[in-house]
């Protein structure tokens, strides 16, 4: 797994995969950032509870005004997630909120005595943890935000006020722990996340694959016969709405018997995927062209408005079929006898998948009884 992620961004090296993963996520991103922006923010305000024995009072009016001016940020990103540019602009502004909540709480610092400061700045140790494992952004971003802001504590508070040394250090040492714990569980989180997705897609993509095999012919890669029975039931189910008309059209070949018995199964199996290419080729896009077994071929007409537009397609048909074989020799030729059932959605007799599929093949049985190389229609 683990060649597939950069160690330390985890991004997949898959710029596609990365963003299948970034829009899989984004509904928990939103979620998660909602949640997190209005529980940070009270208790961003809550702290405000400590004012009174904290804040010198010509200084409280001005550590009001910052943390409002602070709250604005995540105001903000709180109405962004609403905003379909969020889709492209997420971890950026996530982050962004846990530096503004830090940065605010810097601030407020600087505004107080020294032996206050020990009771605001466990918020800067929140702020990290509420960074890397709440905010819902990722690992990169957080941890970009989490140095910039221990840089910035220690030029404020090591160069500016003159911190000393011992409280500036013991300070900055909490802080660095909290980046280890918190970072830490941060990355193992994205990292799962990350893995689970990977393995989810893989089992989604599996399931796909077996549920196209059941589906298809593995000759041909056409659909079987399960399919077809599900796609005329639609088109029943359809007719009953707006009395469409569609045809289902039974081709078996005739000779192929020769060809495969004198060839081999190897040649006959390659003419069975020629003949499969050249009907898929007849047919329009929206037709169905299926194999049913063996020789025996299948196509299911949408939207044929006449009778006579079954039999000119069944003429195109006996003639993609006829065509000259490549690769064989002259002597082996191929024709078909196809049986035609035209069925509406609310035929009697005809409302069953399985009875259109019966229906044409007796069709094509009479074909082949009057001479091969033929179509008849269903006698419904």
């Amino acid at each position: 797994m683990m060649e597939r992620l950069h160690p330390l961004t985890l991004s997949f090296r898959d710029p596609e995969a990365e963003c299948a993963f970034a829009e899989h996520s984004l509904a928990r991103m939103r979620l998660q950032g909602r949640a997190a922006i209005l529980v940070g923010t009270f208790v961003y305000l809550f702290y405000g509870v400590l004012d009174p024995w904290l804040v010198p009072p010509e200084y409280q009016a001005t550590v009001w005004t910052i943390r409002l001016a602070i709250l604005s940020v995540p105001a903000a990103v709180f109405l962004l997630t609403f905003h379909p540019a969020f889709a492209r602009f997420n971890h950026l502004p996530l982050a962004l909120t846990g530096l503004a909540a830090a940065y605010g709480l810097i601030a407020v610092l600087w505004f107080l005595p020294l032996d206050s400061i020990s009771y605001f700045y466990p918020g800067l140790v929140l702020s990290t943890f509420y960074t890397y494992n709440f905010i819902g952004t990722r690992f990169i971003y957080a941890l970009v935000v989490d140095i910039v802001v221990i840089l910035t504590y220690g030029v404020v508070f090591g160069y500016l006020r003159e911190f000393p040394p011992h409280v500036l250090f013991s300070h900055c040492f909490f802080i660095l722990s909290a980046n280890l714990i918190g970072g830490g569980a941060g990355y193992l989180a994205e990292y799962q996340r990350r893995q689970l997705f990977v393995r989810e897609t893989e089992l989604d993509l599996e399931r796909k694959h077996h549920l196209e095999r059941s589906l298809h012919d593995r000759l041909t890669g056409l659909p079987n016969r399960e399919l077809l029975e599900d796609r005329i039931a639609q088109l029943l189910a359809r007719g009953r709405r707006d009395s469409g008309c569609h045809a289902g059209l039974y081709i078996d070949l005739d000779g192929f018997k020769a060809i495969n018995d004198t060839l081999g199964h190897d040649q006959g199996d390659a003419v069975l995927c020629d003949v499969a290419r050249r009907l898929v080729g007849t047919v329009r896009l929206t037709d169905t062209v299926s194999r049913l077994g063996g020789d025996e071929f299948f196509v299911l007409a949408h939207d044929v408005d006449t009778r006579d537009g079954a039999a000119h397609l069944a003429e195109k048909l006996l003639t993609c079929v006829e065509q000259p074989l490549v690769g064989l020799p002259v002597a082996s030729s191929l024709s078909a006898s196809i049986g035609i059932c035209i069925f509406h959605g609310g035929d009697k007799g005809c409302d069953d998948p399985q009875e259109i599929i019966r229906h044409a093949d007796r069709a094509m049985y009479r074909a082949k009884l009057g001479g091969k190389n033929r179509y008849a229609f269903a006698a419904i």
